[in-house]
């Protein structure tokens, strides 16, 4: 019998190229165990629509189906109109019929909103998937995500019950492990309750096509020093950022302080990762970049690249794979890097970031931007940067490790879902 899933939790995930990174890895990993598989993927659009992933490096049909914590409560797509259907039957409402199919539902919540750190809306977002689901009597995976943390108790009571009603509950290190046991209480059960690994571990690299492979070959093979990758955080280097979070720091400073001193050392080149391509919007990554690279090849010339617009997730790793060492602010920028065993740092906003760095033995690599003012934050880099042999060996060892934990998840989760269409 075919089997049927679906997944939850990542929206945007053309703009939110981290959000990307866990769709893809997910459907690619989820159907290379079963390719005959219905996959029903949530996104933010309209409707049911033919999609695309890839699986090992080739293009296979999932299904696109719009969902939206949204105040049209006309629109199909709308949650409040899917749990009113769902209580009335399903009325023929599409996205809930696709979850009385399915023999799991997958959920990620963004890897890291299962939270109210990013405000209630949020949370209200990701919340709705798992209600729904437990209310059809689905069976729900909590894909490797973090917990928390929560400061409304209401809140955290209402995510206490939901992982509670899960099938499985994954987390993605062992500071979320540690979290979800507190959050669960009593009702932890290390059976139904895993520590795993992010999914973007598994998610298979790709080369561009076109003009975009012949550029990025072209400056990649243009000289044989050290290329070190950044990404920017568009939020972080702003104001509204630095204050959301109270950073102590400035990561936009930082990032282009360790941009120089790498580039004043000789036959060192520098790229730029841009991974929230929300163009105009407070999060953008892409305005930031660009002004950074402005700013920098007026010294630096050719020294310092950008990678073309357009770029997929699996096509992004790809060109992070290929530096010495990268420095990032965006957390699945930093796993796409240290999943590929390259040295990575990473300039943080929240507790998330050490814990995963923790599943590689790497998290003397970082930067914390809460309590780290500019000059402990750019030794922490610099340190980072000249010591990325010893990471490396380091990384040769533990990253197989990581990939091989990312497979045996999903074999686990496969197997539950075969337990459903039987």
């Amino acid at each position: 019998m075919t089997v049927a899933a679906c997944l939850f939790g990542v929206p945007g995930s053309t703009l939110n190229l981290g959000v990307g990174a866990l769709r893809a890895a997910t459907i690619g990993a989820f159907l290379s165990r079963e390719p005959d598989a219905r996959m029903t993927v949530f996104d933010d659009g309209w409707g049911e629509r033919p999609g695309t992933a890839y699986v090992h490096g080739r293009p296979v049909p999932i299904i696109l189906s719009g969902a939206r914590h949204s105040r049209r409560y006309h629109k199909p797509e709308s949650y409040v109109n899917m749990r009113v259907s769902a209580a009335l039957g399903g009325l023929g409402n599409s996205g809930v019929s696709a979850i009385d199919g399915a023999d799991v539902v997958l959920d990620v919540s963004g890897g890291d909103s299962f939270s109210d750190i990013y405000g209630e809306h949020r949370f209200r977002t990701v919340a709705w998937p798992k209600k729904l689901a437990l209310l059809r009597k689905r069976k729900l995976v909590l894909l490797p995500q973090t917990y928390g943390p929560f400061k409304i108790p209401r809140i955290r009571a209402e995510a206490t019950g939901l992982a509670r009603g899960a099938a499985m509950a994954w987390a993605r290190d062992p500071d979320s492990y540690a979290a979800l046991k507190e959050l669960l209480g009593a009702d932890f059960d290390p059976r139904r309750h895993r520590e795993g690994v992010d999914v973007a571990f598994g998610l298979e690299p790709r080369a561009p096509e076109g003009a975009a492979f012949d550029q990025l070959s072209a400056w990649f093979s243009a000289a044989d020093g050290p290329v070190m990758g950044i990404n920017v955080s568009g939020l972080m280097s702003r104001a509204e950022g630095i204050a959301q979070f109270r950073l102590a720091g400035d990561g936009g400073r930082v990032a282009r302080q360790i941009c120089e001193r790498v580039l004043d050392e000789p036959d060192t080149r520098v790229i730029i990762v841009p991974h929230v391509l929300a163009a105009g919007g407070t999060d953008d990554d892409t305005a930031t970049s660009e002004a950074l690279r402005a700013d920098l090849a007026t010294k630096y010339g050719d020294r310092i690249a950008i990678t073309p617009r357009g770029l997929d997730p699996h096509q992004t790793k790809w060109v992070i794979s290929r530096t010495a060492w990268f420095c990032g602010m965006r957390m699945h920028a930093t796993i796409a890097a240290l999943s590929s065993a390259v040295p990575a740092a990473i300039l943080a906003y929240s507790l998330k970031a050490r814990g995963v760095f923790a599943t590689v033995g790497q998290e003397r690599h970082v930067a914390d931007a809460r309590t780290l003012g500019d000059d402990e934050l750019l030794d922490t880099l610099w340190k980072s940067w000249s010591n990325r042999s010893a990471a490396a060996a380091e990384l040769a060892e533990r990253v197989p490790v990581a990939v091989r934990r990312a497979g045996e998840q999903m074999d686990e989760i496969v197997a539950l879902a075969r337990e459903g269409a039987a």
